[in-house]
Parts: C-alpha cells; sequence; structure tokens
C-alpha cells in the first residue's frame, strides 16, 4: 500500500500519523495492498478554489476526496491482465480550516486531522453522509475507526515503554536484553 503525503500547507503536521490513521482504515476496510493513495494539505485559499470549483460552494472546507480507480474486481474481465496498483484517490485536507474546528470540538488539530483522514478515505470507499441514515453509519464507522486507531497506537506505546524500562532493567543486573 502506497499513501504520500504532501504538505503544501505552511502548517506543520505530523504526516507519518495521517498515514498511519489512512493505512489503519484501508487495512480495516479490507482494501487490497495494492492501493496508491494520496493526501495533500492545502492552504485555505487552495482549498477554496478546489472547493468552489467542484462543490460549487464558496469558501474553504476542511477536507474534500477524489476518488480514481473503480476497485471492484467483480467488473474486470476474466482474462484481462493482472492488475497493478490501483489509485484509490486523493484526500486533501486543509489544516488552517481543521484548527479552528478542532478548537470549536475541544480537541488538537492533530486529532482533528485524523479524523478528517478517515472521513476522506471513507469518502472514497464510497460512503457519503447526504442523508441521514448514510450520515449515521459514515460517522459511526469513521468514529469506530478512529478508536480502533488510537487503541493500538496506545498499546504500541504501552509496549514499547514496557520494552524500555526492561531493557533498563536488565542492564542494571548486568544482563543483556536478548
Amino acid at each position: 500500500m502506497s499513501i504520500e503525503v504532501a504538505n503544501e500547507s505552511g502548517i506543520a503536521v505530523d504526516e507519518s500519523l495521517i498515514v498511519s490513521v489512512a493505512r489503519f482504515a484501508l487495512d480495516a476496510m479490507g482494501v487490497s495492498p495494492a492501493v496508491e493513495l494520496a493526501i495533500t494539505a492545502v492552504t485555505t485559499e487552495a482549498m477554496s478554489e478546489l472547493h468552489e470549483r467542484w462543490m460549487d460552494e464558496p469558501g474553504p472546507t476542511d477536507v474534500m476526496a477524489f476518488p480514481m480507480d473503480e476497485l471492484v474486481e467483480e467488473t474486470r474481465r476474466p482474462d484481462a491482465p493482472d492488475i497493478g496498483p490501483a489509485l484509490l484517490g486523493d484526500v486533501v485536507l486543509c489544516p488552517a480550516f481543521a484548527r479552528d474546528q478542532a478548537k470549536k470540538a475541544g480537541h488538537g488539530l492533530a486529532d482533528e486531522l485524523h479524523l478528517l483522514t478517515v472521513h476522506g478515505v471513507l469518502h472514497l470507499l464510497g460512503y457519503d453522509h447526504a442523508e441521514p441514515e448514510q450520515e449515521r453509519e459514515m460517522f459511526s464507522l469513521q468514529n469506530a475507526l478512529l478508536a480502533e486507531w488510537q487503541a493500538a497506537r496506545h498499546e504500541a506505546a504501552t509496549r514499547e515503554a514496557q520494552r524500555r524500562h526492561d531493557s533498563r532493567l536488565l542492564g542494571t543486573v548486568g544482563l543483556e536484553d536478548s
């Protein structure tokens, strides 16, 4: 799975965590590891242009998703050659816009960008929130994916802290960490 992040926003973002949450969501949704995803963080001006051009809406927004390839293999002919990596699409984030939303929601920019990344990935996978039932389904899935990712990160951090502690302890008593 190839996930590229380009930060053109002028605001520092932890690109490795954006890749991590996107990869987690794609894996959890059973998306082929052969997909490619591009995530770009842009300025409010650039997002305004995209929002007006593609959605006919004035001003910036927090996230936009631009799906590319159809990933349903059942639609391919049986004699078609093996496909290479499929370009899932692009997720465009606007950190300046997201920062204001994060403040209103009472959490940090990083948390908001993780949420928006999952939101964008779900849009690329065909989820929408135009209707109340769709919104409930998409936001429930979005929240579950974020909670699972955060729990997995916490568990990994706890294991790493325990490993470092054990290593120091073993070194103190003259034993090597194996």
